[in-house]
C-alpha cells in the first residue's frame, strides 16, 4: 500500500513539472491575442492596423493620385497599339533614340550639314531645312552652336493611323547659338548665354517598314529650326 502510494506521488510530480513547462513556453493569455479570423487575415495579406512601431502611410500627393487613375490613358492606349503593331517598339528606346536625334538635327541644322539631315528628316522638314540653309550660304552666314544638354524630354501625344505611327515628344533643351556673318560680327544670338528652349516635335514611322529609324515629320517651339 505504501509502494502504490509513493507512486502515485511520483506521477503527480511529474505531472506537476511537465505543466509547469507548458505554461512557461506557451505563456498566459492577455486579451490581446490574435482571433483566428485576425490571423487568417494576415496571412491572406491584408495590411495590420497602424500602431505606436508601424507609422501609418503618407497620403499619395493629389498628381500622382489623378495620373494613377487614368489621366493619361489616351497617352497610354495609342502607345500600346503602337506596341502591338510594332513588338520591337519599346517607349525608354524611343525616348533615347528622340535624344539623340534632336542633338543630331540641331548640331546638323547649325553646320547646314545636309548629309546627316537627310535621312532624319521627312520630305517637308527636309525641304524648309534645306532652304533656310541655302538662305544663310547666300549671306555667308554661319552658326556657331553648342548644344549643352536637356532639362527634360517626354512624351506628349501618340497616335496610330493604320500603319502610320505618330509620337510627339517635348524637349526642353539648353545650348549656345549666335549667328555671325562673313567678317565674324555676330548678327544674332549670343555666343556666351544659354538658351533655355522647349520645342514640340513630330516624330513618324510606318510600322510595317524593315527601316527601324523614326523620321521627324514636324517641328514647333522656341528654337525654331526655320533660323534659331
Amino acid at each position: 500500500m505504501n509502494s502504490q502510494l509513493l507512486l502515485i506521488l511520483l506521477l503527480a510530480m511529474v505531472a506537476a513539472i511537465i505543466l509547469f513547462r507548458l505554461y512557461s513556453v506557451l505563456g498566459r493569455r492577455t486579451g490581446h491575442e490574435r482571433s483566428p479570423q485576425e490571423r487568417f487575415e494576415r496571412l491572406a495579406g491584408r495590411a495590420e492596423p497602424p500602431n505606436a512601431d508601424v507609422p501609418a502611410a503618407l497620403p499619395r500627393p493629389q498628381a500622382q493620385v489623378e495620373q494613377a487613375t487614368g489621366a493619361d490613358e489616351p497617352l497610354r492606349a495609342a502607345l500600346l497599339a503602337i506596341k502591338l503593331a510594332d513588338r520591337k517598339f519599346e517607349t525608354d528606346h524611343f525616348l533615347d533614340g528622340a535624344r539623340r536625334a534632336y542633338e543630331i538635327i540641331v548640331t546638323g541644322f547649325a553646320r547646314g550639314d545636309r548629309a546627316v539631315l537627310r535621312p532624319l528628316l521627312g520630305d517637308e522638314v527636309y525641304a524648309a531645312f534645306d532652304q533656310v540653309i541655302s538662305t544663310r550660304e547666300s549671306k555667308k552666314e554661319k552658326i556657331d552652336f553648342t548644344f549643352v544638354g536637356f532639362r527634360d524630354v517626354k512624351i506628349t501625344d501618340a497616335s496610330l493611323n493604320k500603319n502610320a505611327a505618330d509620337i510627339v515628344v517635348s524637349f526642353a533643351a539648353q545650348f549656345i547659338s549666335a549667328t555671325v556673318d562673313a567678317s565674324g560680327a555676330v548678327v544674332e544670338g549670343d555666343p556666351k548665354a544659354v538658351r533655355d528652349v522647349t520645342d514640340v516635335w513630330s516624330f513618324e514611322r510606318n510600322v510595317r517598314a524593315t527601316d527601324p529609324n523614326w523620321r521627324l515629320v514636324a517641328t514647333s517651339g522656341e528654337a525654331d529650326l526655320q533660323g534659331h
